[in-house]
């Protein structure tokens, strides 16, 4: 999943996953108790627009953390995201705003968040629902100064 933004004549060396993200520790304390994850951190412009593109598969407590540094809208499509993925829009304060659940591989269709967002964190597609993801609940990591 990336970000709204063109990448065309970019070459085949492009055409790849990418690596070398920070990894860090992040908590979602849900209903049911905590859920942890071990997400990379894409926070710049470059890696903000890569995202998830080009991967195959996702361990299922990974994902991926889209961080904007300020609040604002968020919009997102899955050109070249050959797996599905929930994108979780994450409020500067770590609460949930909105989920969007099992993004289609390929699909163009702009993805929102319902109002400005600090983050957006990228799970496998049914993780939400599978652990009981929320809007409202508290995200722990420490670009919300909340760490886990």
């Amino acid at each position: 999943m990336a970000l709204l933004s063109g990448q065309a004549g970019q070459g085949d060396a492009w055409a790849q996953p990418q690596t070398g993200l920070p990894v860090s520790d992040l908590v979602i304390n849900t209903a049911a108790g905590p859920k942890k994850f071990r997400v990379e951190l894409a926070n710049t412009d470059a890696s903000r627009s890569r995202g998830m593109m080009f991967r195959t598969q996702m361990a299922p407590d990974a994902g991926m953390l889209f961080d904007f540094f300020t609040e604002q809208p968020a919009s997102f499509w899955m050109r070249n995201t050959l797996i599905p993925l929930d994108m979780i829009f994450i409020k500067a304060d770590g609460t949930i705003l909105n989920i969007h659940q099992r993004a289609i591989p390929h699909d163009e269709t702009s993805v929102n968040s319902a109002g400005p967002v600090r983050a957006v964190l990228e799970v496998n597609g049914g993780t939400a629902s599978r652990l009981g993801i929320k809007p409202g609940d508290k995200v722990d990591h420490a670009i919300f100064g909340r760490k886990p």
